[in-house]
């Protein structure tokens, strides 16, 4: 969106804008000075002050990236509309710390903000400037307006639409009074100009209006994928409304799951689509993507500020790391994240569990040579073990191919004398027939020297539990020619798993000693991260092992370490806590921004994966279609794969557990998290600690009125309506 220079400012001014503000010093103010009647004498004007809506949240003032700053009393930088949004958001979760000692931002990460916080103040300010800039609008494109200043019809339809839009964006700015303050005050375009003292709404009775504005422009507004980039249209709408409804028993203690089921199936049917690619969303040329539902735009030429996306990118550089990769000159080593978003990605390409041959080189060994490796008895690679020492050896053998002759030989030698078994009676016989093997498959050898007998059985192995597909359904290995194991790649969840044979229990084999080392009927085997992870079962011969290691890879984990330290013990330093580098101005082709200084990416504030998340997670609450929960689950799951469905769940699988931490890995840094967590009742019990959550450095529970944010203490003087939120 280009910025577009206008001036209305002192006109708003002086029509009561500030009015929600009393006495306060955040006045809108510009050394131009017009009035309606010259403001609307050009027809184009009604565009151009429908863009200053939409700037609302992008820029700062008139002179970019500052100068003739919309608001008075704050500082232009951090009281960006997107950046102030982003502290509150991000900086009192698990997904970003900041190093720097800026008045009072750390305050947010050891959540023990006050009522005169200068950050919340800017916030709450940004907000209260956006909501009655909307309202003046609405009020100059009344029917009434227009055909006093004889607007050309054509012009009227096109207002009609523009009013509808200017309504969704009052309706996001409550939207983020009411997740982030909940009981504020409110005005609309039907209260008088003038100074007054707003009237303090609840939320549930805000919750009702944001509801009711967007159901009745849902149908004036721009039909989806219709707009101008940039721009809302009904997709936006139907968005605003599924968030709504998703955190409704939040805000109102009465669940709204089904509507919001049913609005995210409305953006489902339009034509935005899953970006292919993750890293896309988040580049200098994302106003490509197929997925952004709703941007906050950006161009490093023409919109300049030191808030959006130039923030998230510059403040997330420091220590070792080359800005010229992220498109800029230079960073600002502030931001970082915690161990504990890092974690969810889990270990990548590491070995979870790895194999421990224990002591089965050292035990007693005979061999099995047969038609499968050309009867070469000096083969000592199918040996069977005696883990006792009492001449009865086990182990497994696979054979490819049906009737496999096989005989056992004490000696790896030619010259040595051997058993077969002449009658097919399980009885040793010395120089006997060959024993056959009539099936291909995994078979299990039990030899017994002392009674010359032997047992030959075929066993299926599979793995089981609550940490794959459950304690009553088996995956199922199949036999890897390169390692010799048996192995199956699966989707797994923290819990526990087990190997068992042929279905049943009657043959298991767990690791009670948790050193690697199978035993039959053994202790459950404990995963502690999810991922797709390549399960291996060693059995040739005891003692028995295993190997878990990740088998695909979630390509979403954009993080730096090089010199950085996971863990944050000194949250002043950038080199604790691993870096994110998941916004670049670069475009997908590699080229740099248009400026080096200011970025060029768009803030994808709404975008297709949140809307197929938010479905999913609407359906597993309200006991809804599960498979439906899960097949939405899984379209962004495949994306995250790099288009492999080795990352997909089953239903059975999906739970809130996991929800949470999914939307942790695809929506980090896009300031999504504090209201999930809130909703996951997270953000302030000891439930869930994160590193320097509270102020400590393991993290503490909090109290629960953390969940609101205070109402600046400088508003609460000046309007006596205002009753502030509990514990402030």
């Amino acid at each position: 969106m280009k910025k577009i220079h206008i001036y209305i400012f002192t006109f708003l001014a002086a029509i009561g804008l500030s009015s929600c503000f009393g006495d306060l010093d955040t006045i809108p103010i510009d050394q131009d000075i017009a009035t309606a009647s010259n403001v609307y004498k050009d027809p184009s004007s009604y565009r151009q002050v429908l863009a200053k809506l939409y700037a609302g949240l992008a820029l700062t003032g008139q002179e970019g990236p500052a100068g003739q700053s919309d608001i008075e009393g704050i500082d232009e930088g951090f009281g960006q509309y997107l950046r102030a949004l982003w502290y509150h958001q991000e900086f009192p979760t698990d997904e970003a710390v900041v190093g720097w000692n800026d008045q009072t931002i750390k305050d947010f990460h050891e959540m023990d903000w006050t009522s005169l916080d200068p950050f919340i103040f800017a916030f709450y300010s940004r907000i209260f400037y956006q909501i009655p800039l909307c309202n003046e609008f609405l009020r100059e494109t009344t029917d009434e307006k227009l055909n006093e200043r004889g607007v050309e019809e054509s012009l009227k339809t096109e207002i009609q639409g523009f009013r509808a839009e200017a309504r969704f964006l009052r309706a996001l700015s409550y939207y983020h009074a009411l997740d982030h303050f909940r009981n504020v005050p409110f005005i609309t375009e039907e209260d008088v100009v003038g100074s007054f003292f707003p009237e303090q709404i609840n939320g549930a009775d805000l919750f009702n209006y944001i509801e009711a504005e967007l159901l009745d422009i849902e149908n004036s507004i721009a039909a989806a994928n219709s707009n101008e980039y940039g721009r809302a249209d009904q997709a936006a709408v139907w968005t605003l409304l599924a968030t709504l409804y998703l955190n409704a028993e939040v805000y109102t203690s009465t669940a709204h799951y089904d509507e919001c089921v049913t609005y995210c199936e409305k953006v489902f049917g339009t034509a935005y689509q899953m970006d292919p690619i993750y890293q896309n969303l988040f580049l200098a040329d994302n106003h490509t993507s197929p997925e952004i539902i709703f941007p906050i735009v950006f161009d490093g030429i023409d919109s300049r500020t030191w808030g959006g996306t130039t923030f998230i990118v510059r403040a997330g550089i420091g220590g070792s790391m080359n800005p010229a990769e992220s498109g800029v000159n230079t960073g600002w080593g502030g931001t970082r994240t915690t161990p504990q978003l890092v974690e969810k990605f889990g270990k990548l390409g590491g070995l979870i569990y790895e194999a421990n041959e224990g002591n089965t080189q050292s035990y007693a060994k005979i061999y099995t040579p047969g038609s499968f490796q050309g009867f070469d008895f000096s083969d000592t690679n199918n040996a069977l073990s005696s883990v006792n020492n009492d001449k009865i050896y086990e182990g497994h053998k696979y054979f490819p191919e049906a009737n496999t002759a096989i005989r056992i030989t004490q000696i790896p030698s030619e010259s040595a004398p051997y058993f077969g078994d002449n009658n097919d009676d399980g009885i040793l016989d010395q120089f006997g027939e060959d024993i056959i093997i009539d099936e291909p498959g995994l078979y299990y050898f039990q030899v017994d020297l002392n009674e010359n007998t032997y047992l030959i059985e075929k066993r299926e192995w599979a793995v089981v539990g609550d940490a794959a597909a459950g304690w009553d359904e088996d995956i199922p290995m199949t036999f890897d020619e390169e390692t010799g194991a048996m192995a199956a790649e699966i989707n797994m969840l923290p819990g526990e798993f087990k190997f068992r044979a042929n279905g049943t229990w009657d043959i298991n084999l767990g690791d009670t000693f948790e050193d690697r080392i199978l035993e039959y009927e053994g202790d459950n085997i404990k995963l502690n991260e999810p991922g797709v992870f390549k399960v291996s079962l060693f059995l040739n011969r005891p003692d028995y092992t295993f190997e878990v290691k990740f088998a695909a890879f979630d390509i979403r984990n954009h993080f730096y370490s090089d010199g950085q330290n996971l863990d944050i013990n000194d949250i002043t330093l950038f080199t604790d806590g691993y870096a994110v580098n998941k916004f670049k101005n670069v475009t997908s082709d590699g080229q740099e921004g248009s400026d080096i200084e200011h970025c060029d990416i768009d803030f994808p504030l709404f975008r297709l994966a949140d809307v197929y998340l938010m479905a999913s997670e609407a359906l597993l609450r309200s006991g809804g279609n599960i498979d439906k929960a899960a097949e939405y689950f899984n379209v962004v799951r495949t994306r995250a794969y790099a288009g492999s469905t080795a990352g997909n769940v089953l239903p059975a699988q999906l739970n809130l557990d996991l929800m949470i931490d999914e939307r942790a890995r695809e929506l980090y840094w896009e300031a999504k998290r504090r209201t999930d967590l809130i909703r996951f009742n997270l953000f302030t019990t000891d439930d869930y600690l994160w590193q320097w959550k509270g102020g400590v450095q393991s993290g503490k529970g909090v109290e629960a009125f953390r969940k609101l944010y205070p109402i600046p203490n400088s508003d609460m003087a000046a309007n006596p309506n205002l009753v502030q939120n509990e514990g402030y």
